[in-house]
């Protein structure tokens, strides 16, 4: 009995530390990315995740193909160029507004641009995980579409609004 205490104290107290680390370790990454750095990591993990489920999904359907796994990678890829652009963007007007005198923009810079982008393409990610997941079988409640739907076009407005205007960008 004593031996059985003393083996869950120990197993307590191993759970405890692991909890521990884990805990210092998010705390660690938190202090160096910042918030950006986590929505960076889901994107990613929703990238990651929507090309293995998009692969699931074509494979149910029986049209899985290695032409449309490397489209899907270059998609992919694409995006992570286009957020590369935003976050160097964001940079350059930064150093811009601070560094050189007289240079002013004609709207008030107040949006940080790779924010918004990556919570765009979050946004984007998840309505296609929920579009696999109807590939595949499931229902979605009709809610959640509409609520993706009014995430993206509040993101999309608050680009629009960053501009000062409701133009659609040229292609």
């Amino acid at each position: 009995m004593a031996s059985c205490r003393k083996d869950k104290t120990m197993e307590n107290n191993t759970l405890t530390a692991i909890k521990a680390w884990i805990t210092a370790a998010v705390a660690m990454l938190t202090a160096f990315w910042g918030w950006f750095g986590w929505l960076l990591i889901v994107w990613i993990g929703l990238m990651l995740a929507d090309w293995l489920v998009g692969s699931a999904a074509a494979a149910h359907r029986g049209e899985w193909s290695s032409a449309k796994l490397r489209e899907g990678a270059w998609h992919k890829g694409g995006m992570i160029v286009i957020v590369c652009i935003a976050l160097v963007a964001d940079w350059l007007i930064g150093m811009m507004l601070e560094h050189l005198p007289g240079v002013k923009l004609p709207f008030e810079y107040t949006t940080l641009l790779g924010p918004l982008v990556v919570v765009w393409y979050i946004i984007g990610e998840l309505g296609s995980l929920a579009e696999h997941g109807v590939n595949m079988g499931a229902k979605v409640p009709p809610w959640l579409v509409k609520l993706l739907a009014a995430g993206k076009n509040a993101v999309d407005a608050a680009g629009d609004k960053l501009l000062g205007s409701d133009e659609e960008p040229p292609a």
